[in-house]
């Protein structure tokens, strides 16, 4: 499915199951600068909207209620995803709405939401790094235990960099990473690829990787 269809219907789904402001608020508030993240940042980093929440509403320690841009809800986490543009984000903040902003982060925080934040101008002109800061802040959280699969903590720190290095990794970037020879590099990597966390592959000039199997957060 294209871009577009794919929006389109993540957006239709969402309005269906709303009403009344929050309904109002999506068609409102969902413009072009979330849209772009989307189709810039969250598709080609996830391929799909699982869990992802457009304009979800939240509430502050008063009870007074606001919306994030979006919202991905998940078993390992929640995390709030806001892009900020500088014209009502920055220029045109007075001191109270930017000590309000701090204090929401800050409860946000303290109730386990994860916040992250992208400029406009990152997600318009910059996306590979909003990409892989998001890879980075969410792909972690996704490597977490399970009973099938036992991973040592050498093993799980690997994973960790495969997702710092955009999902595959060489030997080379272990032994560098973490000072340790080549042996135990491959020993780690030999031993993700058996329980399936890893699949290894090589390019023409010989030179060995691995990369990170979909959904083997899942497993670990």
């Amino acid at each position: 499915m294209d871009f577009e269809s794919l929006h389109a219907s993540f957006i239709t789904g969402h309005a269906a199951l709303r009403s009344g402001e929050r309904k109002g608020r999506l068609l409102r508030g969902h413009a072009y600068a979330e849209k772009l993240f989307l189709q810039q940042v969250w598709v080609p980093l996830f391929g799909h909207f699982d869990n992802l929440h457009p304009e979800y509403e939240i509430y502050d320690w008063n009870r007074k209620s606001q919306f994030l841009d979006f919202a991905y809800l998940t078993p390992f986490g929640k995390f709030g995803i806001e892009c900020d543009g500088f014209q009502s984000h920055v220029k045109d903040m007075d001191r109270e709405k930017f000590s309000y902003a701090l204090n929401r982060e800050n409860f946000l925080i303290a109730m386990g939401w994860k916040m992250v934040h992208f400029s406009f101008d990152d997600i318009q002109s910059r996306p590979e790094v909003c990409r892989m800061l998001l890879q980075m802040v969410i792909g972690p959280q996704m490597i977490r235990n399970d009973a099938a699969v036992l991973l040592s903590i050498m093993e799980k720190e690997v994973l960790r960099l495969a997702w710092m290095h955009g999902r595959s990794i060489r030997p080379r970037d272990v032994i560098d990473h973490y000072g340790v020879d080549f042996r135990t590099a491959r020993k780690w990597l030999r031993a993700l690829v058996e329980k399936g966390c890893l699949s290894p592959g090589s390019r023409g000039n010989g030179v060995r990787f691995y990369e990170l199997k979909e959904g083997s957060w899942e497993h670990l």
